[in-house]
């Protein structure tokens, strides 16, 4: 307001000094010059090209080409009045509003007093010649060219808030064409005017002939641009991140449309976005008011098919407008681009949080949310690699004494809520350096960095163990936490594996000691570097073969005909010889390779069984199983798979379980069991009595047979208990349809015993020690007393014993087509 009062006032001035020159006794201006000067400044304002920045529309007129013109044929003083009253005359037509009235004619008052001035000040008199125009009118003409510039355009800045150098620089290439254009057309109309002013009537005709050329070059230059802004701000919207889309949509949507403000909802989201072109505004909740009044343009973000509606793009202006159809145009498309950045931003979030998990996933466990295994392998590797960067590396397990108890007595559920509240204490305790991570079950482990001294290890191990002190509360009931745990400080060589190695045999020898804690000692490490040279090679072991199965046959007690085979794993080591399984089993349970190892013992062991039958002994083999195999929902389909690749019927293999180790997964292997059951696999739970649930376990695992550990047949000449649990398991074994077999059998006095209590089968050294399938097929075919099939003799003559049907069939024993002869077998002892 204040410029367009400055311009007001020194146009009034102007006009009072003309009007004062007027009558100071200049010769008049005839009344036909006045109207052709009032006419010509009226058509060359309402001749224009129409712009439009925010709400406001601009134009560029040829008020200053009537103006010049009006110079060359009229006096200064003349010319001033003529065009305020020529601007004057074509705003009241065309119903301007009053302030842009009173600037129009102030601004165009001073144009023409400035141009004036300038032919002033060049000595131009209006008789001159034509040889003494063209430098005068030029430099008039560009006086108000600039003048009009100076003016103008701050008060579209200050109006529409636009920079005054984005508004100079817009179109300044077309505008110098255009005013380079309007100075011929002064120096032509000046030229012609020389021959009388009668002919300045037919300069409105070529002025309009000039507009149309320049407006229509504008219109063609203007949509060029729209075109290229568009497809710069399409091309800004190929990022993947949202917020840099909305933000860039935001800018440069202003910026394309003129608009005070945008704004962009997003319907699924909730969320709405707003700005201009300087910045985003407002990111929040839908449903917050704009600030901006005024006119609102709104298009749906949807594809080119209107299948995807994903929200509204509205562009606000402070005053009324209305879009060309070419902006309307422009807008739909640039909304269905937008549309499908938005979409595609969106999906690749959705991506990379569900890559984002599978990451966090894999390197964390899901019960406790610590690092896994492999996050501490990885880091400990990291670690170890830069040990010298940041002090000594140590690496602590931790396992809870007796939580095998927690699950049997509470529940798994329980024992999970207990693993959560340990893992919370524990990354309580921990140092922010630190890593905790759960292995599996109930062990942790703790890497330690940053430390200034080794010795600094055990007080900070002891700080993680003094968090489990308290007890647990667990549905109103305080359980107490024991735990033992071992540390290892980094070696000088070796890896992460070394280094947890190492921690292990410190537990243990920490559990074995009835201590909390036990630091690595070397001395006392019972695992040599033999063991572990052993275990380095268990993956050269499983590809060459190496493991070797051999048969310990199991008898029948009466009659001392086989029934059956147990299959014991061997290795067979190229350097070392045979190797006891006590030394590498736990390994290969632990090394990842249980899956290999496990096919390439079942194999031999149904191998051995389908060539004894070949022979005539058509033999069941029992094998060992793994827990760890047991939860692998993939095994009872690659057992069925070994079973008819050997062609053999599934009831021939027996699976024998380990009660201890089996007891604490049972929700997980049911239904491996119970798929292998009803495929006729046949199961056994071995070292049966030695878990803490027996008679709770035989409800839950659909068991044939039981098998009694042979340190109860080792005791029980001498411990009352030791019959008493045997006669137990096998009144058991009778009241639930079992076969019961004893093992450890090592002398006549433990058979008679054993037969004598109402036990059938038995395995043993008396009977034979594991042998290699050839061996003991051999002594199948050679048989014990000219018996084939025998491997002792009968405890009692022929017909000495009372046949009774049973589960077990006497017939597995002998040679095929063999006819069963009365006395041979027997499922209980005749008592008399």
């Amino acid at each position: 307001m204040s410029l367009v009062g400055l311009v007001v006032v020194l146009a009034t001035v102007s006009a009072a000094v003309s009007v004062v020159d007027l009558n100071s006794g200049s010769p008049g201006t005839p009344l036909a010059i006045w109207v052709a000067l009032v006419s010509l400044v009226a058509v060359g304002f309402t001749v224009k090209v129409r712009i439009r920045v925010r709400a406001t529309n601009h134009n560029i007129a040829w008020t200053e080409t009537a103006i010049v013109i009006g110079l060359a044929v009229a006096p200064a003083s003349t010319v001033i009045l003529a065009t305020g009253c020529g601007i004057a005359l074509a705003m009241f037509l065309t119903r301007v509003a009053p302030i842009k009235a009173l600037f129009g004619v102030g601004k165009n008052m001073l144009v023409a007093t400035v141009a004036g001035l300038v032919l002033h000040l060049t000595g131009w008199r209006l008789a001159e010649d034509a040889g003494h125009t063209v430098l005068p009118f030029s430099l008039a003409y560009v006086a108000a060219v600039v003048l009009d510039e100076l003016v103008t355009l701050p008060v579209i800045s200050m109006a529409t808030g636009e920079r005054f150098r984005i508004l100079f620089k817009e179109d300044w290439g077309l505008r110098l064409a255009g005013a380079l254009a309007r100075l011929v057309v002064i120096i032509g109309t000046v030229f012609i005017l020389q021959a009388g002013s009668r002919f300045l009537l037919a300069v409105p005709p070529l002025v309009l002939s000039l507009h149309l050329l320049y407006s229509n070059r504008v219109k063609a230059r203007t949509e060029q641009q729209a075109w290229q802004r568009l497809a710069r701000t399409t091309d800004a919207l190929n990022v993947v991140d949202l917020d840099q889309v909305l933000t860039t949509a935001v800018t440069q949507a202003a910026e394309l449309f003129s608009a005070d403000e945008v704004e962009i909802e997003l319907r699924d989201a909730g969320r709405t976005v707003r700005g201009n072109g300087d910045a985003v505004r407002y990111d929040g909740p839908t449903g917050e008011p704009s600030t901006v009044d005024g006119t609102v343009v709104s298009v749906a973000l949807e594809g080119h098919d209107r299948s995807v509606d994903v929200g509204v793009l509205r562009l606000r202006f402070t005053g009324p407008v209305e879009l060309s159809e070419r902006e309307r145009y422009i807008l739909r498309t640039f909304a269905s681009a937008l549309c499908t950045a938005v979409r595609n931003a969106q999906a690749y979030a959705e991506l990379a949080r569900v890559a984002e998990e599978h990451a966090h996933a894999a390197t964390h466990d899901p019960l406790t949310g610590l690092a896994n295994r492999r996050q501490l392998l990885d880091e400990g590797t990291e670690q170890l690699t830069n040990r010298h960067a940041d002090g000594v590396s140590a690496l602590m397990l931790i396992d809870l004494n007796h939580f095998k108890e927690v699950n049997d007595t509470l529940g798994h559920g329980a024992g999970d809520r207990v693993l959560t509240q340990v893992a919370e204490r524990l990354r309580a305790a921990a140092r922010p350096d630190d890593l905790v991570a759960r292995l599996g079950g109930d062990e942790f482990a703790v890497l330690l960095r940053g430390l200034p001294a080794p010795a600094v290890a055990a007080h900070r191990a002891e700080v993680l163990l003094a968090a489990l002190h308290e007890p647990l509360d667990l549905d109103g009931m305080r359980i107490s936490v024991e735990a033992s745990g071992g540390i290892a400080v980094a070696p000088a060589s070796g890896g992460v594996t070394e280094l947890l190695r190492r921690a292990d045999v410190a537990m243990y020898q920490a559990k074995r000691a009835g201590l909390r804690i036990s630091t690595y000692s070397a001395t006392r490490d019972t695992a040599d570097l033999g063991q572990l040279t052993l275990n380095g090679e268990l993956p050269r072991a499983v590809a060459d073969h190496e493991f070797t199965v051999n048969f310990q046959p199991i008898v029948d007690l009466a009659t001392g005909e086989v029934t059956g085979a147990e299959a014991l794993a061997r290795w067979h080591h190229p350097t070392h010889g045979m190797i006891d399984p006590l030394r590498f089993l736990e390994a290969v349970e632990r090394s990842g390779l249980l899956p290999a190892f496990a096919e390439a013992i079942l194999d031999q062991a149904l191998i051995a069984a389908g060539t004894w039958r070949d022979a005539g002994f058509d033999l069941p083999v029992s094998v060992n199983v793994s827990p760890r195999s047991l939860l692998d929902a993939r095994f009872p389909g690659a057992v069925l798979a070994r079973l008819r690749a050997h062609d053999l019927p599934p009831d021939r293999l027996v699976l024998e379980l380990t009660e201890t180790l089996t007891l604490s997964q049972l929700d997980v292997v049911d239904q491996v069991l119970s798929r292998l059951r009803e495929s006729g696999v046949r199961l056994a739970l071995d070292d049966f009595g030695t878990g803490y649930s027996s008679l709770s376990l035989l409800s839950r695992i659909p068991v044939h047979e039981l098998k009694i550990d042979r340190s109860f047949v080792t005791a029980m000449e001498s411990s009352a208990e030791a019959a008493a649990v045997i006669r137990s398991t096998l009144d058991l074994g009778r009241s639930l349809d079992l076969a019961v077999v004893a093992e450890g059998v090592e002398s006549e006095p433990q058979r008679r015993a054993l037969w004598e209590l109402g036990c059938v089968a038995g395995q043993g050294h008396l009977f034979a020690r594991p042998l290699p399938a050839g061996t003991l097929l051999a002594a199948l075919q050679r048989g014990a007393g000219g018996r084939p099939g025998s491997l002792a003799a009968p405890l009692h003559d022929a017909g000495a014993v009372i046949r009774l049907p049973g589960r077990r069939q006497g017939g597995r024993g002998r040679p095929a087509g063999t006819p069963p002869t009365t006395g041979q077998t027997a499922e209980e002892p005749s008592r008399r």
